[in-house]
């Protein structure tokens, strides 16, 4: 199985976490045997549970889209191919992608089919805003075939806001993240100035600035999100360029000035890692964690951390039989960090992509201490799913949950979920604002509430639901933990609320 590099057609199809393997031929250095083979059973802590088979008709292939909660308690994605319009028919998928929600017992609605004029191909996550509204992006459809920017309310309606036309931006795989100033920024994979891709700021009627056009030297191809920094500056990765042409990662200002952190295979044999393309994550002390698809000492991809000066440690060398590919990372509540690879494990049997290993989840402390919590394909036909390919997401009932690309019953991709026993809690929405801003409080069983507090100082609320609360950031508050009572229990926030 032989594919080429990325191209710039119009509707190439490029985003796709399987063009980026097949872009480096990961599978010549992985070889076609079977280099391990072992039974794959969680450890005893963890419980594994497929919620969603997908059919094609109600979605296929979720790709990198991480979920998201929403107000009302039920869980938000998109699915790559699939869908009830039959115009895109790409790899093993037909129909141009879907919006889709399901509630924490695995009931699936599709809420929406792209059909090319509207976008196709959504790669990437949802982002919810304060008023609930949904914005996402796609990687190709729309005008001009590059990719569109959306809007989209839970109850089905989807609006296009804006369509890439490669000048720019173009093949847009990454979520948006809102900035301080209530735009959104994000990156492009291809498109701008001189092809590399780009960073935008967009607004939410969708007039686009571009910010930077990557020009190769400082970087080429971003195919992650931007993270919004405790400074108030983004930060993110590119999957090449740099001054090794293996990827860096940069921090840009709201106004647009870029700084390259660090360029990779800036060590020997590259043991620091190559080719990044999962956004990082910040933990509250302000360092920065991240993952490179390849490189390290087995040549497998990394783990590493990263100051916000750019001194960068590797954590974990993924060895194969642990991983390969890792698909992004996710702070958990216990402050450890969960992730998941899209290849490698302990079971070598899928094939579907040319690959060896069909992922894991694994678990790493924030000092690098790494244990490996599931083995994909442990069920009989893959009936658990194949190739994870989105980072975990941490619902508030502390329950981690995920999707694979491939696999499951139809073959489709599955969503899935996985306790490892951590705890309930609740989480602000935005995690930021001034005195007397009114926010979103998210949880679970909501409706006893007595009592909210910004970092010990009452505040006013009103439960509107057994998943939501309103509630006043109170004069005296401070930078904190917002901490909600009901029935003598208290509920923490997953997250510091950053009072500005």
């Amino acid at each position: 199985m032989e594919m080429t590099s990325p191209d710039r057609t119009r509707g190439a199809g490029t985003g796709s976490i399987r063009y980026r393997i097949a872009s480096v031929n990961w599978w010549k250095r992985a070889g076609a045997v079977c280099l391990f083979c072992g039974a794959a059973i969680a450890a005893p802590a963890q419980t594994f549970n497929t919620l969603v088979d997908f059919t094609g008709g109600n979605g296929a292939g979720p790709d990198r889209a991480t979920l998201v909660q929403g107000f009302d308690g039920n869980f938000y994605g998109t699915t790559f191919g699939g869908g009830t319009d039959d115009s895109c028919s790409y790899f093993v998928f037909v129909g141009c992608g879907t919006v889709f929600k399901i509630n924490s017992a695995g009931t699936l609605t599709t809420l929406y089919s792209f059909d090319d004029t509207n976008g196709s191909e959504p790669s990437a996550a949802l982002l919810q805003t304060a008023d609930g509204t949904l914005y996402g992006t796609t990687h190709a459809g729309g005008t001009y075939g590059y990719g569109t920017f959306f809007k989209f309310a839970p109850a089905g309606k989807l609006t296009t806001l804006h369509s890439f036309d490669s000048t720019d931006g173009a093949n847009v795989d990454a979520p948006v993240v809102q900035g301080n100033d209530g735009n959104f920024y994000g990156t492009s994979y291809l498109g701008g100035a001189y092809g590399y891709g780009t960073v935008y700021k967009i607004t939410p009627q969708g007039a686009l600035t571009t910010l930077h056009s990557f020009d190769s030297t400082d970087g080429a191809n971003p195919v992650a999100a931007l993270v919004l920094g405790s400074d108030g500056n983004f930060y993110g990765t590119t999957f090449g360029g740099g001054a090794n042409d293996l990827g860096t990662v940069f921090k840009i200002t709201p106004g647009g000035t870029l700084t390259t952190l660090y360029s990779f295979c800036a060590q020997t044999n590259c043991s620091d890692g190559t080719s990044p393309y999962t956004a990082l994550i910040q933990v509250p002390n302000g360092g920065l964690y991240g993952t490179a698809a390849y490189g390290g000492a087995n040549s497998y991809g990394t783990i590493f951390k990263i100051s916000t000066a750019g001194a960068l440690k590797t954590l974990h060398s993924f060895d194969l039989t642990d991983g390969s590919y890792p698909a992004g990372l996710t702070l958990a509540t216990d402050g450890n960090i969960y992730g998941i690879t899209l290849v490698g494990g302990a079971n070598e049997s899928c094939t579907s992509l040319g690959l060896v290993g069909c992922g894991a989840a694994f678990k790493i402390t924030q000092g690098g201490s790494f244990s490996t919590l599931y083995n994909f394909c442990s069920e009989s036909g893959c009936a658990d799913g194949e190739a994870p390919a989105s980072a975990f997401f941490q619902a508030t009932n502390g329950t981690l949950y995920g999707t694979t690309y491939l696999g499951g019953s139809n073959g489709d991709g599955t969503v899935f979920s996985l306790s490892v026993g951590l705890v309930p809690f609740v989480e602000t929405l935005p995690s930021f604002g001034k005195v007397g801003t009114t926010i979103k409080i998210l949880g679970n069983s909501l409706t006893g509430a007595t009592s909210v507090t910004f970092n010990g100082t009452a505040a006013t609320f009103k439960v509107v639901s057994a998943s939501l609360i309103t509630a006043t950031v109170p004069t005296g508050a401070t930078t904190g933990t917002v901490e909600v009572t009901i029935s003598g229990a208290t509920l923490s926030s997953n997250l510091p609320f950053r009072v500005r």
